[in-house]
């Protein structure tokens, strides 16, 4: 039963009395220190949210304006005429080709194709939140705000989403339910970099990289000084959880993926964002996925400096498929190189390009993240990703 609401009325003791007001005024001060002891104790804000790309010209969707069949955004190393499509590159499927598909982010990366949703997800880093683009309709949507400044994405053979975030400093795992598990945020007992990409191999363990972007300054992240004394790669154990390096000697290690075999780890290394002197390219490792380790780097591929390459993806062919930018604009896009390291051809974006990754239901779509927007074109391939 509620109890009915009563009004003292008691002549010596009225309702606002100067005794009543002091204990209400020593309360009122209590609760500041208390409050002001809670603000002292607060986190630090989660990055940068809720400040999404205005334009009054935003970027056309479509095909690439000037595209015609066949479209000169898709240039072969193999000079000559082309009879249908460019010659030996395998980028081309049909008539058009390079679309954008998607605009108005500050810094698209990490995208990952989940093929029971007919969706790709993909990074706004500095926007702090994951997108999501619906393959049907060509809707985009907000899929998490804030991300923890969310970077490169990935899935793993269960079709759970797997996430490098900056501010978190942390590899997450989102479950079936839609609960995140943190899976790797120390090593040694101190904090990880800004974790970037990674990929999950067939016995489930996680590679990832793990460089210093994040915590360089407060536009991809929060601004922080590195606990670790490298900027490694590591591999989480799928049984024990275990978190160990398997490679140190990177200046900034970056995008990262596998063969269609699991034989070779590939690994971007854009050491050359710190330093004129620093390298910038593809190298290529041995990969014993039992073992959990890898050994016989050599350098697979250099990048035309200053551009660097952020993001990796191979096909079902075993070619690798690379991103390019932040250098010359005419290497802006997407390059592709057979397994032995040799120039197969290069698809032109406007846009300086992060990263990249094979989607569709045949897996014959390459979508780029392009700084501003997405691209996609139809190539005569298939991603090698699984699942």
């Amino acid at each position: 039963m509620t109890n009915p609401l009563t009004i003292c009325t008691d002549v010596n003791e009225p309702v606002l009395a100067r005794r009543t007001l002091l204990k209400g005024a020593a309360a009122v001060a209590a609760t500041g220190v208390t409050m002001s002891a809670a603000l002292g104790a607060s986190v630090t804000p989660l990055g940068q949210t809720g400040a999404p790309t205005r334009s009054t010209a935003p970027l056309p969707l479509g095909p690439l304006p000037g595209s015609r069949y066949p479209d000169a955004h898709l240039e072969s190393a193999k000079k000559g005429p082309p009879s249908f499509g460019p010659p030996g590159f395998p980028a081309f499927a049909g008539t058009m080709a390079v679309e954008r598909v998607a605009t108005g982010f500050r810094w698209a990366e990490g995208p990952v194709y989940f093929a029971a949703g007919r969706y790709l997800l993909f990074s706004d880093i500095p926007n702090n939140r994951i997108m999501r683009f619906s393959e049907d309709d060509g809707h985009v949507s907000v899929y998490r705000q804030p991300s923890m400044n969310s970077n490169g994405n990935t899935i793993d053979r269960e079709g759970r989403l797997i996430t490098c975030e900056h501010s978190g400093r942390r590899v997450t795992r989102t479950e079936l339910d839609g609960s995140i598990t943190i899976i790797a945020d120390k090593f040694n007992g101190k904090r990880l970099n800004s974790p970037n990409d990674a990929v999950v191999t067939a016995d489930g363990a996680i590679w990832f990289t793990d460089p210093a972007y994040g915590i360089g300054g407060f536009y991809e992240g929060i601004k922080a000084d590195p606990e670790q004394e490298k900027k490694n790669v590591y591999r989480v154990d799928p049984k024990s959880g275990e978190v160990k390096v398997v490679v140190d000697d990177f200046v900034e290690p970056n995008g990262i993926t596998l063969s269609p075999d699991e034989k070779k780890l590939y690994i971007c290394e854009t050491g050359f964002t710190d330093g004129p002197d620093n390298p910038s390219h593809i190298r290529v490792f041995d990969l014993d996925v039992a073992g959990g380790k890898v050994s016989n780097s050599k350098v697979f591929a250099e990048m035309p400096k200053p551009s660097i390459t952020d993001g990796v993806r191979c096909d079902t062919e075993g070619r690798v498929w690379c991103s390019v930018g932040w250098g010359d604009a005419n290497d802006d896009g997407v390059r592709c190189y057979t397994p032995s390291g040799d120039l197969l051809g290069k698809i032109h974006i406007p846009e300086t390009v992060a990263n990249l990754c094979f989607g569709g239901q045949q897996r014959n779509r390459l979508y780029i993240c392009g700084s501003t927007s997405l691209y996609a074109v139809y190539t005569s391939v298939q991603g090698a990703m699984k699942p």
